[in-house]
Formats: structure tokens, C-alpha cells, sequence
């Protein structure tokens, strides 16, 4: 790191004393001429954000409790899955049902006692994000969605925090190191704009190789720890992509553009990223939805007077599916025998749609229309349903 340009020193004029069990616990680092004594102490007194406790937050926090970071804040507002453990290696079948934040700090309490957890159960939103951002050194982005990262950007910004980002889809990642100095790209220099929602494919329906958060993650957590310690060369400026079917890394150069940094307040990124007023553009027709809640109410009302309809593969019905609903894939169901079956089973019934996490259903609901079928879209799909479950099944405990 070139010393002159770096305006994010967090550790430079804290340091913590060790205690006699952490000279031992942290020999291994402590023996590293590039990080020795003082870097550990750096360490010990530094602070980190990890925004998700999802694929991405779970090597990251784990790396940097074990690497010996002093405060570690862990945000997220959602539950322990089934479906999370394939990647989300912080989390174990005891959780489940569990908040990740809480499944999150017991893991990291077993192994490193000594560091301190704050938990903020909620979602970053415009309305708290500078407030629980501000009092740490380094933010980590463990999201997996537009909206967030342009937050955790934006905020790191007006607060002049370093972010350390990471995203994966599939089989590829990416990671780089946001807003470090004066001379640093930040996020919008990657992504201006964000692009239309219906073209983004979600983790959840694109799927993600289990081991690939790990990768990204603990690329995150590297360069965590060599800004803390002010070691080495950042990836500022540097986008890293890599390709989990080729084994390959490529690395792209990032350029500041002062138009991409003039940010002087937060706005509602959620708008900002699904604009309302996306579909009279296309013009194509708002697609009428329901909660899993509401879908619920339903059910329990008079499950005679609807027909539930599945648009995932059936794979994933036969894993999982709610109870009671018929299977049309999505790439079956503009055929024709499909289309006059619905038309069949649905006479004086209303149609409602779900797939994983409401994507490929609205997708579905555009194909029913063209055949004068009209159908409503269950918000989040089936992983809004389990977590829906999930939650009343928690209450009730």
C-alpha cells in the first residue's frame, strides 16, 4: 500500500495490548515479519462491519475472529435454513431456526472468546445504515442483491469507510476493495446502474457452488487484515473475477470517476434498483402478488377455491413444494397441453403462482396472461413460505 495515498488507517493510532494466552494463540502471525508484534496489536484493536451472515459473511467473520480482529458487528435479519448449510459453513444443523446472527456468534465465540460481537437483527436500511456503520474501521459486504451493495457503498462513502466487497453467482466470483483513499473507485465506478430487475437472476434461482462463497469470502477477509495492518497491495483499483469451472483468476483495472463519488445523502435503494415505474415503460402489466402470510390465510379459509400452481423444476418439487400444489415447469408450461390443463383444473378457481423466490413465477403469470389466463404471484416463493413457517414455529416455542 502506498503509504502517502492511504486515508484509511484504522489501526495506525490503536493498538491493543495482547494478553499472555493471545502471544501464543497468535504465534503464527506474530512471527510473520509483515505483521509481527505491532500487527497483531492492530488487529486486536480493529473494528469490522460484516453486512450478511449468509455464504460471503461466513468465512469472513470466522477468518477475522480467528485472525485475531477485536470487534467484530454481524448484521442480518434472517433465519438458519436447511437450505443455507450447503454454503454457509458458519451454521450447523443446530441452528436451525435460529437468527444467523446468533447462530453466528456462538460459532465464533467457540473460537475466539476474546472478541467482542455486536448483533443488530434487522436490515440495513437508509434509515440506520450511517448510524451502524460509522463507529467501525473496516465494512465487508456479505449481500447478495443491488440494492444493499449500493448502500453499504454510498454510506462508506459519506462516512469515508473502506468496503470490501464480494459477489458470486453460479460459478464465478468477484472481490475488490472499495473507497480505501482519496484515489479509490468505489462501487458505482463498477456498476453506474443497476441493471433491470427482470434480466438479474437471484442467488436463489440461479444457484451457487457451495465452495465458491468460501473462496470469495476469505479473499475478503485477506484483505481485510492487510489493510488493517497496512501490508502488502489492496485490491484498490483491481477488480478480481474468478472462474470456479476454469480454476482461473483475471484481474480487471478500476478507474474513480469524481461523478460516481459526489454522493451527499442515501436514498431509498430499493426504489433506486426496482424502479416503479419499469413496467408502463415496457409496457408490460404490474403483476398482482400476495405475501406467503396472506397465501396462508388463504389456505386455511378454503383451499377448494384456489389452485396453487409450482413453476420449478421438478427436482426441486420433489425436494420441497407446499402442500396441495400442482407442478407446471416453467419451460413447459407456454405448451399447449399445459395451457389447456390450467384452463381444466382451474375453472371458478384463482390462480396463484410460486417458484423458489417469485422470479420464474411472475415470468409464468406474463406466459398465463397470453392465454387469458390471470394469476397471482406468491412474494418470495417458497423460501418466503419456509421462512414464513419457520418464524410462526418460533413463536410458538
Amino acid at each position: 500500500m502506498e503509504k502517502s495515498n492511504s486515508h484509511h488507517k484504522p489501526s495506525q493510532t490503536k493498538k491493543a495490548k495482547l494478553l499472555p494466552n493471545e502471544l501464543d494463540r497468535y504465534a503464527r502471525h506474530i512471527c510473520l515479519p509483515e505483521i509481527g508484534l505491532q500487527g497483531q496489536e492492530k488487529l486486536k484493536a480493529a473494528s469490522v462491519l460484516c453486512v450478511g451472515m449468509g455464504g460471503l459473511g461466513s468465512p469472513i467473520a470466522l477468518y477475522l475472529a480467528a485472525a485475531g480482529i477485536g470487534r467484530i458487528g454481524l448484521i442480518d435479519f434472517d433465519w438458519v435454513e436447511e437450505s443455507n448449510l450447503q454454503r454457509q459453513i458458519i451454521h450447523g444443523m443446530s441452528s436451525i431456526g435460529l437468527s444467523k446472527i446468533s447462530s453466528a456468534k456462538k460459532r465464533i465465540n467457540e473460537i475466539n472468546p476474546e472478541c467482542q460481537i455486536d448483533l443488530f437483527e434487522t436490515s440495513l436500511t437508509s434509515e440506520n445504515a450511517l448510524n451502524i456503520i460509522e463507529p467501525y474501521d473496516v465494512i465487508c459486504d456479505g449481500t447478495d442483491n443491488f440494492a444493499s451493495k449500493y448502500l453499504i457503498n454510498d454510506a462508506c462513502i459519506l462516512l469515508d469507510k473502506p468496503y470490501i466487497y464480494g459477489s458470486v453467482q453460479r460459478f464465478e466470483g468477484q472481490a475488490s476493495v472499495f473507497n480505501l483513499n482519496s484515489k479509490s473507485p468505489n462501487y458505482r465506478d463498477l456498476i453506474p446502474e443497476p441493471p433491470p430487475p427482470e434480466l438479474i437472476p437471484n442467488c436463489a434461482e440461479a444457484g451457487v457452488i457451495g465452495v465458491l462463497p468460501g473462496l470469495i469470502g476469505l479473499i475478503q477477509a485477506t484483505e481485510t487484515i492487510k489493510i488493517i495492518t497496512e501490508i502488502g497491495e489492496p485490491l484498490d483499483g483491481r477488480l478480481l473475477v474468478f472462474s470456479a469451472l476454469t480454476m482461473t483468476f483475471k484481474e480487471l483495472k478500476l478507474k474513480k470517476r469524481m461523478k460516481n463519488s459526489a454522493i451527499k445523502k442515501l436514498i431509498d435503494y430499493e426504489e433506486f434498483c426496482n424502479p416503479k415505474n419499469i413496467y408502463p415503460k415496457t409496457n408490460k402489466p404490474i403483476v398482482p402478488s400476495i405475501s406467503a402470510k396472506e397465501l396462508k390465510n388463504l389456505l386455511d379459509e378454503n383451499n377448494e377455491s384456489l389452485l396453487l400452481i409450482d413453476v420449478r423444476s421438478p427436482t426441486e418439487a420433489e425436494a420441497k413444494s407446499i402442500k396441495g400444489s400442482k407442478l407446471f415447469p416453467l419451460n413447459e408450461i407456454d405448451n399447449q397441453d399445459a395451457i389447456n390443463l390450467i384452463k381444466k383444473i382451474s375453472l371458478k378457481k384463482k390462480i396463484y403462482v410460486y417458484c423458489k423466490s417469485g422470479i420464474r413465477s411472475e415470468k409464468a403469470i406474463d406466459i398465463l396472461n397470453k392465454h387469458g389466463i390471470f394469476a397471482t404471484n406468491i412474494k418470495g416463493g417458497i423460501q418466503a413460505w419456509e421462512k414464513m413457517v419457520a418464524e410462526e414455529n418460533h413463536n410458538q416455542k
